[in-house]
């Protein structure tokens, strides 16, 4: 269902993990676009200065939805007022999410299920919701931002790993159990290294904080496939020029690929910044970390 370009009635959009990251340059790549656009995470201060960037983008509208995609109730209410309010809702991009990094005997029970849950339980909640306010309408698109990590695995990120491959799993079911409806999308964003906040805000159990592994995209960049994949629906896009040989690699030389993959992520996935144990963001949000964009150089 494509984004339309010129003046007209708006179509209305609601992002997930919009106060930071991925989701905030795509609301703001949204408001460029003149659409509605509710804002959904959190923490309320992060969205509001966000919302302030994509007003100032162009957005029609802009609307502040303090909530956790963990809270179906809440889920459930904001769908349903943003269909109340602007006669539907057209697009929805689900980008929130956690991470903490440390073996899977050190992460804390709580943390780990708190990441696992957060793209998980969180997609399934939002979906909820949202597919039957598509199919009321007989149209709507859902992209679902999921990683890398949904193919391949890779030591230190067991949680991380354990959420996108659950997230990936129950994006394929949603792409089945929509096919009845031709005008549903439901499209799966694949990125790889992005330059976000999410590596320093993640709890962390193994002495320093993360970093994106090269190449580093920006956010921005991602966003653009994002909207690309608004304007033409595909099932799966990779958002990184090197996830198909990586996960060619994983798939076709697994034990070549662990062979290498520890020494690598210590070298390219992780920070010489060092730091005691720490839950990080995984449990609320942390205001002054939120950002569109991380510390790293991009591309």
């Amino acid at each position: 269902m494509p984004i339309p370009e010129t003046p007209g009635t708006p179509i209305t959009a609601l992002v997930t993990g919009a106060s930071s990251g991925i989701g905030r340059a795509t609301a703001v790549q949204l408001g460029q676009r003149g659409a509605n656009v509710v804002l959904l995470a959190r923490g309320r201060e992060a969205l509001e200065d966000a919302a302030r960037e994509v007003k100032e983008a162009g957005a029609a509208s802009v609307t502040v939805c303090p909530a956790d995609v963990l809270d179906d109730d809440a889920l459930r209410a904001v769908v349903e007022t943003t269909v109340t309010q602007h006669g539907g809702l057209d697009v929805v991009v689900h980008a929130a999410q956690v991470m903490a990094y440390g073996r899977i005997e050190d992460v804390p029970k709580d943390v780990y299920e708190t990441v696992v849950d957060t793209a998980v339980h969180g997609t399934a909640n939002l979906a909820r919701h949202v597919v039957p306010a598509f199919r009321e309408r007989g149209a709507g698109h859902l992209v679902i931002v999921n990683s890398l990590l949904g193919n391949v695995a890779t030591p230190l990120m067991g949680s991380y790993i354990a959420a996108k491959w659950g997230q990936m799993g129950l994006a394929r079911v949603l792409q089945q159990e929509t096919r009845d409806v031709p005008g549903i999308s439901i499209s799966i964003v694949q990125p790889g290294g992005v330059d976000t906040p999410i590596y320093v805000q993640g709890a962390s159990y193994v002495g320093s904080t993360g970093r994106p592994p090269p190449p580093v995209y920006s956010p921005q960049r991602v966003a653009r496939y994002i909207m690309a994949t608004l304007d033409r629906p595909r099932r799966v896009v990779q958002a990184g020029v090197l996830n198909p040989l990586i996960t060619a690699g994983f798939r076709l030389l697994p034990g070549v690929f662990d062979l290498l993959v520890g020494p690598l992520m210590k070298v390219g996935a992780l920070s010489n910044e060092k730091t005691p144990p720490t839950e990080g963001n995984v449990f609320r949000s942390n205001p002054s970390g939120n950002a569109t964009e991380g510390r790293w150089r991009s591309i």
